[in-house]
Protein backbone atom coordinates (compact mmCIF):
# COMPACT_ATOMS: atom_id res chain seq x y z
CA UNK A 1 0.00 0.00 0.00
CA UNK A 2 1.12 3.42 -0.84
CA UNK A 3 1.01 5.98 1.68
CA UNK A 4 -1.18 8.80 0.99
CA UNK A 5 1.25 11.83 1.12
CA UNK A 6 3.23 9.51 -1.61
CA UNK A 7 0.19 9.42 -3.83
CA UNK A 8 0.24 13.11 -4.11
CA UNK A 9 3.54 14.64 -2.89
CA UNK A 10 2.39 17.96 -3.49
CA UNK A 11 -0.52 18.17 -1.36
CA UNK A 12 1.32 16.49 1.48
CA UNK A 13 2.31 19.27 3.84
CA UNK A 14 -1.34 20.60 3.66
CA UNK A 15 -2.63 17.20 4.21
CA UNK A 16 -0.21 16.95 7.39
CA UNK A 17 -1.36 20.71 8.43
CA UNK A 18 -4.84 19.32 8.29
CA UNK A 19 -4.71 16.15 10.08
CA UNK A 20 -2.85 18.39 12.72
CA UNK A 21 -6.16 20.76 12.82
CA UNK A 22 -7.84 17.35 13.10
CA UNK A 23 -6.40 15.93 15.54
CA UNK A 24 -6.17 19.41 17.74
CA UNK A 25 -9.09 21.63 17.60
CA UNK A 26 -11.32 19.02 15.48
CA UNK A 27 -11.47 17.13 18.61
CA UNK A 28 -11.36 19.83 21.46
CA UNK A 29 -14.53 21.07 19.21
CA UNK A 30 -16.00 17.52 19.33
CA UNK A 31 -16.26 16.89 15.61
CA UNK A 32 -14.13 13.79 16.15
CA UNK A 33 -14.26 11.67 19.11
CA UNK A 34 -10.53 11.21 21.27
CA UNK A 35 -9.88 7.48 19.55
CA UNK A 36 -9.73 8.64 16.19
CA UNK A 37 -7.21 10.73 16.65
CA UNK A 38 -4.87 7.33 15.67
CA UNK A 39 -6.80 6.95 13.00
CA UNK A 40 -7.31 10.48 11.01
CA UNK A 41 -4.80 9.25 8.19
CA UNK A 42 -6.34 5.85 6.94
CA UNK A 43 -9.74 5.99 8.47
CA UNK A 44 -10.51 9.86 7.39
CA UNK A 45 -7.86 11.51 5.34
CA UNK A 46 -6.75 8.73 3.10
CA UNK A 47 -10.28 7.43 2.57
CA UNK A 48 -11.58 10.78 1.39
CA UNK A 49 -8.86 11.78 -1.03
CA UNK A 50 -9.04 8.81 -3.46
CA UNK A 51 -12.77 9.90 -3.70
CA UNK A 52 -10.96 12.56 -6.22
CA UNK A 53 -10.73 9.87 -8.87
CA UNK A 54 -13.94 10.61 -9.61
CA UNK A 55 -14.03 14.15 -9.96
CA UNK A 56 -13.35 15.55 -13.83
CA UNK A 57 -10.61 18.22 -14.28
CA UNK A 58 -11.48 21.74 -13.50
CA UNK A 59 -14.94 20.69 -11.48
CA UNK A 60 -16.89 22.34 -9.64
CA UNK A 61 -17.80 20.75 -6.32
CA UNK A 62 -20.24 21.06 -3.75
CA UNK A 63 -19.63 18.82 -0.10
CA UNK A 64 -22.94 18.48 1.43
CA UNK A 65 -22.63 18.61 5.33
CA UNK A 66 -18.92 19.06 5.36
CA UNK A 67 -18.58 19.01 9.21
CA UNK A 68 -15.02 18.99 9.66
CA UNK A 69 -14.16 19.09 5.92
CA UNK A 70 -14.39 15.65 5.20
CA UNK A 71 -14.83 14.63 2.16
CA UNK A 72 -14.77 18.64 1.07
CA UNK A 73 -10.90 20.18 2.26
CA UNK A 74 -9.50 17.16 1.92
CA UNK A 75 -10.41 17.24 -1.84
CA UNK A 76 -9.83 20.60 -2.40
CA UNK A 77 -6.03 19.99 -0.88
CA UNK A 78 -5.35 16.57 -3.54
CA UNK A 79 -6.76 18.69 -6.33
CA UNK A 80 -5.92 22.32 -7.04
CA UNK A 81 -7.41 22.56 -10.35
CA UNK A 82 -11.34 22.22 -8.61
CA UNK A 83 -12.98 24.84 -6.87
CA UNK A 84 -15.39 23.28 -3.62
CA UNK A 85 -18.56 25.09 -1.79
CA UNK A 86 -18.53 23.35 1.82
CA UNK A 87 -22.16 23.13 2.64
CA UNK A 88 -22.51 23.15 6.74
CA UNK A 89 -25.53 24.26 9.00
CA UNK A 90 -23.75 24.67 12.22
CA UNK A 91 -21.92 28.05 12.97
CA UNK A 92 -19.15 26.11 14.71
CA UNK A 93 -18.31 23.79 11.90
CA UNK A 94 -18.77 26.38 9.56
CA UNK A 95 -16.30 28.80 11.56
CA UNK A 96 -13.14 25.82 11.90
CA UNK A 97 -13.86 25.19 8.01
CA UNK A 98 -13.24 28.91 7.57
CA UNK A 99 -10.47 29.01 9.43
CA UNK A 100 -8.68 25.82 8.64
CA UNK A 101 -8.96 26.59 4.50
CA UNK A 102 -7.14 30.03 5.55
CA UNK A 103 -4.63 28.96 7.49
CA UNK A 104 -4.00 25.69 4.57
CA UNK A 105 -3.80 29.51 2.08
CA UNK A 106 -6.67 27.39 0.05
CA UNK A 107 -9.47 30.33 -0.16
CA UNK A 108 -9.19 31.39 -3.28
CA UNK A 109 -11.20 27.64 -4.13
CA UNK A 110 -13.00 27.15 -1.34
CA UNK A 111 -16.22 29.09 -0.35
CA UNK A 112 -17.55 28.06 3.47
CA UNK A 113 -21.75 27.79 2.52
CA UNK A 114 -23.25 28.69 5.79
CA UNK A 115 -26.85 26.61 5.77
CA UNK A 116 -28.83 23.64 4.56
CA UNK A 117 -28.45 22.17 1.30
CA UNK A 118 -32.29 22.48 0.50
CA UNK A 119 -31.79 26.21 1.44
CA UNK A 120 -29.76 26.48 -1.79
CA UNK A 121 -32.05 26.71 -4.44
CA UNK A 122 -30.49 27.93 -7.90
CA UNK A 123 -26.88 26.81 -6.94
CA UNK A 124 -25.81 24.07 -8.93
CA UNK A 125 -22.83 22.54 -9.55
CA UNK A 126 -21.57 19.54 -11.72
CA UNK A 127 -20.30 16.98 -8.76
CA UNK A 128 -22.06 16.96 -5.58
CA UNK A 129 -19.80 14.78 -2.81
CA UNK A 130 -21.36 13.49 0.78
CA UNK A 131 -19.90 11.67 3.58
CA UNK A 132 -22.11 9.92 6.66
CA UNK A 133 -24.53 12.79 6.17
CA UNK A 134 -28.25 10.21 5.59
CA UNK A 135 -29.28 7.49 4.41
CA UNK A 136 -29.27 7.89 0.60
CA UNK A 137 -32.65 8.56 -0.11
CA UNK A 138 -32.88 10.99 2.41
CA UNK A 139 -29.33 12.80 0.89
CA UNK A 140 -30.91 12.68 -2.70
CA UNK A 141 -33.62 14.95 -2.03
CA UNK A 142 -31.28 17.56 -0.75
CA UNK A 143 -28.40 16.63 -3.35
CA UNK A 144 -30.68 16.40 -6.53
CA UNK A 145 -31.24 19.81 -6.84
CA UNK A 146 -28.00 20.72 -6.32
CA UNK A 147 -26.49 18.88 -9.39
CA UNK A 148 -25.98 20.38 -12.61
CA UNK A 149 -27.92 18.34 -15.17
CA UNK A 150 -25.53 15.58 -16.64
CA UNK A 151 -23.63 16.13 -13.43
CA UNK A 152 -22.69 13.29 -11.07
CA UNK A 153 -23.46 13.04 -7.07
CA UNK A 154 -20.51 11.20 -5.28
CA UNK A 155 -21.85 9.83 -1.80
CA UNK A 156 -19.29 8.12 0.50
CA UNK A 157 -21.27 4.57 1.64
CA UNK A 158 -20.07 1.74 3.63
CA UNK A 159 -21.08 -1.75 3.61
CA UNK A 160 -25.05 -1.14 2.95
CA UNK A 161 -24.69 0.58 -0.12
CA UNK A 162 -26.39 -1.89 -2.28
CA UNK A 163 -29.46 -2.01 0.02
CA UNK A 164 -29.27 2.21 0.46
CA UNK A 165 -29.89 2.22 -3.85
CA UNK A 166 -32.95 -0.83 -3.37
CA UNK A 167 -34.31 1.59 -0.62
CA UNK A 168 -33.86 4.91 -2.81
CA UNK A 169 -35.56 3.06 -6.14
CA UNK A 170 -38.62 5.46 -5.50
CA UNK A 171 -36.20 8.75 -5.79
CA UNK A 172 -33.62 7.51 -8.19
CA UNK A 173 -36.50 7.41 -10.78
CA UNK A 174 -34.51 5.18 -13.39
CA UNK A 175 -31.45 7.46 -12.74
CA UNK A 176 -28.36 5.34 -12.81
CA UNK A 177 -26.59 4.54 -9.59
CA UNK A 178 -23.26 2.05 -9.10
CA UNK A 179 -21.22 1.43 -6.67
CA UNK A 180 -17.67 2.45 -7.03
CA UNK A 181 -14.53 1.15 -5.47
CA UNK A 182 -11.46 4.20 -4.97
CA UNK A 183 -7.83 4.09 -4.09
CA UNK A 184 -6.87 0.81 -5.31
CA UNK A 185 -3.15 0.10 -3.92
CA UNK A 186 -3.99 3.03 -1.77
CA UNK A 187 -6.82 2.15 1.23
CA UNK A 188 -7.60 -0.70 2.23
CA UNK A 189 -10.46 -1.50 2.47
CA UNK A 190 -11.15 0.55 -0.78
CA UNK A 191 -13.49 3.43 -0.31
CA UNK A 192 -17.07 2.90 -1.27
CA UNK A 193 -19.15 5.31 -3.25
CA UNK A 194 -22.21 5.88 -4.58
CA UNK A 195 -22.63 7.30 -8.04
CA UNK A 196 -25.59 8.52 -9.18
CA UNK A 197 -25.54 10.24 -12.46
CA UNK A 198 -27.84 13.16 -13.29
Amino acid sequence: MKEITEVYPDAAENLARFAHWLAGAGVERGFLGPREVDRIWDRHISNCAVVEELIPLNSKVFDIGSGAGLPGLVLAIVRPDITIGLIEPLMRRSEFLTEVAADLGITARVTVMRGRAEELKGHTAPVVTARAVAPLGKLLTWSLPLTAKGGQILAMKGSSAATEIAEAADILKGRKAEIVLCGEGVVDPQTTVVRVTT
